[in-house]
């Protein structure tokens, strides 16, 4: 089973991290990020080859539209840009839907919440244990 993930990984990451601005994603581990991300959803969703290969181009577009609304409404009200990502997230329902499953469809939206959550934290974490660390020093 993990070799299918390594084949899904290595067929698609370097389109997935190409079409996402490596460059600038490397310079901040983004770049490592979005891997840890893929395999995240890969194994939660339980994609097949084939599904895989139907997926990730959809979520290319979909996380490549979700970014640029981001930054575009970057300084504008919280609720425009909250309203401008969910439209696109309904928008590519129906695009995840002929990928996958509706049950898959649903959970990845689910999935990717989860897979926010945990960086969050996790950046958090790192954060918190820097400033430890530099009271210490103190």
């Amino acid at each position: 089973m993990m070799k299918k993930y390594i084949l899904i990984l290595a067929l698609f990451m370097g389109m997935t991290i190409t079409g996402l601005g490596q460059d600038d994603d490397d310079k901040q581990g983004g770049g490592r990020v979005e891997t840890l991300k893929i395999a995240y959803i890969t194994q939660k969703l339980k994609l097949t080859p084939e599904e895989a290969q139907k997926f990730w181009p959809i979520y290319n577009q979909y996380i490549g539209e979700i970014r640029k609304a981001r930054m575009e409404l970057k300084n504008g009200p919280e609720l425009d840009r909250a309203q401008k990502v969910l439209d696109i997230q309904k928008r590519y329902n129906g695009e995840f839907t002929k990928a996958l499953n509706a049950d898959k469809a649903n959970q990845f939206f689910r999935t990717e919440k989860e897979w926010n959550a945990l960086v969050t934290k996790e950046m958090m974490e790192r954060r918190q244990n820097r400033l430890d660390k530099k009271n210490l020093r103190n």
